[in-house]
């Protein structure tokens, strides 16, 4: 199981960065699973074609620029001007501009901009529970008519993640993705669920009624293992929508396993 022994607690006060300095430990291509879904979601695309110069922020980007740099290509894959912007709590963190990314001190009340889309990612795992909240509302707020927040987590290699898609109106969308060769069980990204269900994972919650279906659905599936496991779960994927759970359809095929499930579902 991960260690949350070391979940911090910030203090908005006006006129600082909202947020803590957290470990900042990042690697290359850690975040590529969300990356590639966020191009292919028709809702984020669309919001960013819909702007001249849309603008991104990454909150909390750690102890390297690297994954900002990587998600600012694939957002520019989408259009080529969005403005992409890197923000630390740490000012020991914030690094000129490079690779067309800009860098500033800031944290949850995203440094008086008001953009279209934010990600934060392996942030709020580090924080106390009690101030999920509290930074959803803080960035929702702040966000542009129609903007988009993204907050989740994953493993040190990226290779399971999950994340939750807010907006102005609270959270959306709860996503599982991992690599298919990674993964036995669905219910293997359990340690990996964002902070605000990490603890929700008992009988009785809505996410563990949600993994625990994913995995009947996979085992339902093991004759189609021979097809490999991006197949098999696919076919449990189909078993478990005509069961009635709200899974929203795949948009087109990836190299990744997901499920998308509403927040309502899920929600505590």
């Amino acid at each position: 199981m991960a260690d949350h022994a070391h979940n911090l607690k910030a203090n908005p006060s006006a006129g600082r960065p909202f947020g803590v300095i957290t470990r900042g430990t990042t690697a290359v291509n850690r975040l590529r699973r969300c990356d590639r879904w966020m191009h292919a979601h028709p809702d984020i695309a669309s919001l960013l074609r819909s702007h001249p110069v849309p603008h991104a922020i990454d909150v909390g980007y750690g102890a390297s620029h690297t994954t900002t740099v990587e998600w600012a290509r694939w957002l520019r894959r989408v259009n080529p001007h969005t403005r992409v912007t890197g923000l630390e709590v740490n000012p020991e963190r914030v690094l000129p501009p490079r690779d067309g990314v800009e860098f500033e001190l800031g944290g949850f009340e995203l440094a008086g901009y008001r953009p279209h889309l934010v990600r934060a990612f392996n942030v709020l795992r580090q924080y106390d529970v009690d101030q999920v909240p509290e930074a959803w509302e803080t960035v929702c707020a702040r966000l542009a008519p129609g903007g988009v927040f993204v907050e989740g987590t994953c493993d040190e290699l990226g290779r399971r993640s999950t994340w939750i898609l807010l907006d102005a109106a609270g959270p959306q969308t709860l996503t599982l993705a991992w690599d298919p060769f990674d993964v036995e069980r669905p219910s293997q990204l359990a340690e990996r669920l964002p902070k605000a269900l990490i603890h929700r994972n008992v009988p009785g919650e809505g996410i563990h009624e949600l993994l625990s279906a994913a995995d009947r659905a996979w085992d339902h599936c093991a004759g189609w293992a021979p097809h490999g496991p991006r197949v098999r779960w696919r076919m449990a994927q189909a078993l478990l929508r005509d069961a009635g759970l709200p899974i929203a359809p795949a948009r087109r095929r990836l190299r990744d396993n997901h499920l998308t499930v509403g927040w309502e579902f899920v929600a505590p």
